[in-house]
């Protein structure tokens, strides 16, 4: 898996390839190839650094407490957790990456977001057939599919242009702002503008990096669309899976509450939300993306770590792959292997990861050797970004909110194109019963 993530001989799927060129603009970082997306990614980078995504904490933790006052209204009563943390998830991601509130976008886009949301968890067998044909077809073809008068092509076209004119408003915003000499840094477009204004002007040899690291403004505008869709249902999904699982064991979560309460009892500063445990645990358990698709661009052989026997019997310790053969790495079942995690690796036991169970090995991810952030050249630019604002999340839930299950948990999970919650009928939901407390 290591090798296939990092190698060049492994490029993104068909079935990625596809969405991508659907849903954002071919300067956008997640769309970029060779030198263009490694220039990209150290632009991007800088707000996504540690120290940046320190910097939007205060952002979380009012998004965090506004959170909280809708869930109060809901205290006492089964309540689907998906629409409320959806919109908070939102309002993250609009005020920590664009500087601006959900209000700010516009009903257009939020309406327009919502239905992206929800496509893959409402999609027919059908168009899944349909989806993966169309992912295989000649580009040029593909283009002209796009514009087929189908409801969810109407909303991914959408996409683009909605996210164009955020983008272009959110640069004009920042414009203005440096003009009047306000501070930009707070946020990850004014970061990236900040940067872009002194690569502009930057003349001396020392300032080489500033000129070559900075974006232009139409690639900054391209970023818009996938930094706005990226988080936000991964974020949710991970949110909702915790919460289940603490409210299926609730000595899990009374154990977690009394470390939250521990924690702000002593002085402000050294609350860090060092809750890690949690967010570790779910992404293990329910990674957002539970199937990675990628190809090979020429023939290559996948290196094995443990060799494996051939029905010859004899033993293999690579696997041969030809040119253009769909690769599809098992990242939900990697997350669940007893040999890395322990023979309980099915269930949902926190303990594991201070109790010595894990099996330490070469590292695959950047967070907890875990795969829920991919790896390798295409790891997830904001994954310290997400990371801090689940723990800030799960502290506000779990410090503020008791949870616990319908009297028949008949709830399950389905692969959507991700993991989601769905109830018996098929309905992506969430219902839970919360007690403020």
């Amino acid at each position: 898996m290591q090798y296939i993530l990092n190698s060049p001989h492994f490029g993104r799927g068909p079935a990625p390839e596809h969405t991508m060129e659907l849903m954002v603009d071919q300067n956008a970082v997640v769309a970029a190839k060779g030198d263009t997306h490694k220039r990209l990614r150290a632009a991007l980078n800088i707000g996504f650094t540690s120290s940046a995504v320190r910097n939007y904490q205060p952002i979380f933790e009012r998004v965090a407490e506004k959170m909280t006052e809708q869930l109060s209204k809901c205290s006492g009563s089964l309540t689907d957790l998906y629409p409320i943390l959806s919109r908070a998830a939102l309002s993250a991601i609009s005020e920590a990456v664009l500087g601006c509130s959900v209000r700010d976008l516009g009903e257009a886009f939020v309406a327009n977001n919502e239905r992206i949301v929800s496509l893959s968890s409402c999609q027919s067998s059908t168009q899944i057939l349909v989806d993966a044909i169309a992912s295989r077809l000649p580009k040029m073809v593909r283009g002209a599919v796009m514009y087929l008068p189908i409801a969810a092509f109407k909303v991914l076209r959408a996409v683009k242009s909605l996210a164009d004119q955020i983008g272009r408003r959110a640069i004009a915003e920042k414009l203005a702002a440096a003009q009047q000499g306000a501070n930009m840094r707070t946020d990850v477009f004014g970061m990236l503008y900040f940067v872009r204004l002194k690569s502009r002007h930057a003349v001396n040899p020392e300032q080489s990096d500033l000129k070559k690291n900075g974006l232009t403004e139409q690639e900054l505008v391209a970023q818009t669309g996938i930094l706005m869709i990226a988080g936000q249902d991964t974020v949710t999904n991970t949110l909702v899976f915790g919460c289940l699982e603490l409210a299926r064991h609730p000595e899990f979560q009374h154990q977690l509450r009394a470390e939250i309460h521990a924690s702000r009892r002593g002085p402000l500063s050294t609350f860090a939300y060092e809750t890690h445990w949690c967010p570790k645990e779910t992404l293990r358990l329910y990674p957002p993306e539970a199937i990675h698709e990628r190809i090979t661009v020429q023939d290559t052989v996948i290196p094995l770590a443990d060799g494996i026997k051939n029905s010859k019997g004899e033993v293999m310790n690579h696997i041969p792959v030809q040119k253009g053969q769909v690769v599809l790495v098992a990242i939900a079942s990697y997350q669940r292997l007893q040999s890395r995690w322990g023979e309980d690796a099915h269930q949902f036991r926190p303990s594991r990861w201070v109790d010595g169970t894990i099996e330490q090995g070469q590292a695959v991810g950047p967070y907890a050797n875990l795969l829920s952030f991919l790896g390798g050249p295409r790891v997830c630019l904001g994954w310290r970004f997400a990371i801090l604002e689940m723990q800030v999340f799960f502290s506000e839930l779990i410090g503020e909110f008791s949870f616990s299950l319908p009297e028949d948990d008949s709830l399950r999970t389905l692969y959507a194109n991700m993991l989601i919650l769905v109830t018996p009928s098929g309905e992506k939901a969430a219902p839970l019963y919360i007690t403020r407390i």
